[in-house]
């Protein structure tokens, strides 16, 4: 039984991922037994519609070809992160994103979308029908009836709230478990109540940043309009184990497999490369191989010129 992994970034933390697949493929017996990474999620900035982060930059549509194609000769699903929860119909004829989505568009479904937003998700369902609709963690589902709602819908996967995470008389009771995506290493804290305002607040700066720049150029620096302050924000992924919602590895190789989730998701779009890798180890890499895949994992950056040590 394949146990899949979704992991960040096609496009900050490409390279980097290319590493690990790398390493899963010479190493295999350093990784758990049955993991592969089913997909890697993201957007080609400046997408307006997406949402979770905020993304800036503006990648060139050479490079979007390349991407896909590498991740797709792999096997891989490459996921789009269109969860802006504040998309209006305005945006709908977004140039940019109706192209990301036409240069990823299968007849065999492997990619995928990943959203929020009725509107946008009924728009591409009607004009890009071959994508797999995936449904956010940022609808942040917090009812059981409603999530078991949710499971019932046309969606090839339902991205759990975290605060789901070791609630294990809940987890046992639902529906659908192949449908159901775990997010491991989230870095909120336990019912945050400032996540829903911070998901909105990521849109508006979003929209702003793309509006910006289809009016000024990319030439001009974008100001922002507004700032939101989360303590929480910066953390990494050893000042989440005392959360309740932390999911060690020991808990996905002994308690949801076995309970019958496959699925489980690695944030870290916008986290610090050191971060990242730090996640895979922790969550894909046999205790007695962590170190030693590390050390490779830094030496690959190290030959390809991603990091550099001075004197």
């Amino acid at each position: 039984m394949a146990i899949n992994f979704h992991i960040p970034g096609f496009t900050h933390h490409f390279n980097m991922n290319r590493m690990l697949l790398g390493l899963m493929e010479r190493y295999p017996e350093a990784f758990y037994d049955d993991v592969r990474v089913d997909s890697m999620y993201g957007v080609f900035p400046p997408s307006i519609w997406n949402g979770g982060r905020t993304i800036g930059e503006i990648f060139p549509v050479e490079e979007m070809k390349r991407v896909i194609a590498e991740i797709n000769g792999m096997g891989i699903s490459l996921r789009y992160t269109f969860t802006n929860p504040l998309v209006n119909p305005s945006h709908l004829d977004d140039r940019h994103c109706n192209n990301c989505l036409k240069l990823a568009e299968r007849e065999d479904g492997l990619n995928a979308v990943i959203v929020v937003s009725d509107l946008l998700e009924n728009y591409i369902r009607k004009n890009y029908p071959t994508y797999r609709i995936v449904s956010s963690t940022c609808k942040q589902i917090r009812d059981f009836d409603a999530l078991c709602e949710e499971l019932e819908k046309d969606y090839a996967l339902v991205v759990l709230d975290y605060n789901w995470n070791n609630n294990w008389e809940m987890l046992e009771k639902l529906p659908h478990k192949e449908k159901v995506e775990i997010l491991v290493n989230a870095v909120c804290e336990p019912n945050c109540p400032r996540r829903g305002d911070h998901y909105k607040y990521l849109g508006r700066t979003q929209i702003g940043y793309v509006e910006h720049l289809k009016k000024e150029g990319p030439y001009k620096p974008y100001k922002l309009t507004e700032d939101f302050t989360c303590p929480h924000m910066g953390r990494m992924i050893y000042d989440t184990t005392d959360f309740c919602t932390h999911i060690t590895p020991q808990d996905i190789y002994e308690k949801y497999v076995p309970m019958g989730f496959t699925n489980f998701k690695i944030e870290g779009r916008s986290a610090l490369p050191v971060n990242v890798i730090e996640s895979y180890m922790y969550y894909m890499v046999k205790p007695e191989y962590r170190d030693k895949m590390r050390m490779y994992f830094h030496l690959s950056m190290y030959q390809s010129g991603m990091i550099e040590f001075k004197d």
